[in-house]
């Protein structure tokens, strides 16, 4: 039987504007393999944000529509509009993870009807998931949904990175910026893992909340003697692996400089071609969308490139992502539990007030939409 369900949608049109909507798609029953879930919670990540905005002016944003089918308004600039110029036209559902009830299942999998799963895959801000049985974690009981809706995009990127670091012969960590949701699990995973952190943060209040949660090397960007702190907190960890998601300005470009710079200091002899140290930085996120400048005074053993969970669990070794999602539900509570500003309905989200919340991507502002009430 297909049934309706309710789906937040995200268009942009070829004149320049974005639309987000609320959609009724067809619901097929569930086949060999897959799970109906009623969504219960889904989180805002910031890597949600690019395909719910894309790149509109948010300051252009205008409520219409009507209170059955709200619709929420942005222009697209010209130049953003032809970056995105491949997802023109076309009506796309959102939202990276989530969590709910298993209402119905496939043949096989009976079994799971009734229990809560965490699950990924796309398309979860709606009222119902047709997903494969693959994708979910099952919850432990008693667990809330609240509990399970980010328990993969933050805390399988947090062993992600640690992983990355093992398999390039790495032993530590530079992290910006680091008081995020993501950050502060990154803290707790490498204090129990006794592997050495950089935590780059924006503030002395963010500093201070991740010296609370037991990290030893905190430095603050916004300091007068940021470089100083850096390199001072490289040289005592030893670190030659860095992950950016500020991705736009000089961030990556100052941590292959302070990894070079304790290099340098290292060597026997004078070498004009600077250190043989390999020093690597991933840019993982958006959160400046400038230009990402590179001021070379690094040498010429670096590298520079990009990192995404979901390219980096397809690579993975099936044991290893196993070994993560094992982690992640034992330690869900603890390490991998997440914090949220406030909870909305996907009707909030189209509203200026709340999309504007939303794409702030402020470090302890986050969102969790909760489907049940449309």
């Amino acid at each position: 039987m297909t049934r309706s369900n309710l789906e937040l949608r995200s268009t942009i049109t070829a004149d320049g504007m974005l639309r987000l909507t609320l959609e009724s798609v067809p619901l097929p029953a569930p086949g060999k393999g897959e799970l109906l879930v009623r969504i219960e919670a889904a989180p805002v990540n910031p890597s949600d944000l690019g395909l719910l905005f894309g790149p509109a002016d948010m300051t252009t944003l205008t409520a219409g529509g009507s209170a059955d089918a709200p619709v929420l308004s942005a222009q697209v600039p010209p130049r953003g509009l032809a970056a995105v110029r491949a997802r023109v036209g076309q009506s796309m559902p959102v939202g990276n993870e989530g969590a709910g009830l298993v209402v119905e299942a496939g043949p096989e999998l009976q079994h799971l009807v009734g229990k809560r799963v965490a699950m990924i895959g796309g398309a979860m801000y709606a009222q119902f998931r047709l997903v494969a049985a693959e994708a979910c974690i099952v919850l432990p009981e008693g667990a809330t949904a609240e509990q399970g809706a980010a328990l993969f995009v933050n805390p399988l990127t947090a062993l992600g990175f640690v992983e990355t670091m093992r398999a390039e012969g790495h032993t530590a960590i530079v992290h910006a910026p680091a008081a995020s949701n993501l950050g502060q699990m990154l803290v707790k995973i490498c204090k129990d893992d006794g592997i050495g952190l950089v935590n780059i943060v924006r503030s002395p209040q963010q500093a201070e909340l991740l010296r609370g949660i037991g990290a030893t090397h905190v430095v603050d960007s916004s300091a007068s003697d940021f470089a100083q702190a850096l390199e001072q907190a490289i040289s005592e960890t030893g670190a030659t692996l860095g992950f950016d998601a500020i991705g736009g300005g000089e961030m990556t470009s100052m941590m292959l400089n302070a990894m070079e710079a304790v290099a340098l200091r290292r060597m026997e002899s004078y070498d004009r071609y600077g250190s043989t140290t390999m020093k690597q930085v991933y840019i993982y996120g958006t959160l400046d969308n400038a230009p990402t400048v590179l001021k070379r005074g690094f040498g010429f053993s670096w590298r520079v490139g990009g990192w995404l969970l979901f390219h980096f669990l397809s690579r993975a070794d099936p044991s290893v992502a196993r070994r993560m999602r094992e982690r992640v539900v034992t330690e869900m509570t603890t390490t991998f539990a997440s914090h949220y500003t406030a909870t909305v309905s996907l009707r909030d989200v189209l509203t200026p007030e709340v999309a504007l919340a939303c794409q702030r991507k402020a470090t302890g502002a986050k969102y969790l939409i909760v489907p049940g009430g449309e």
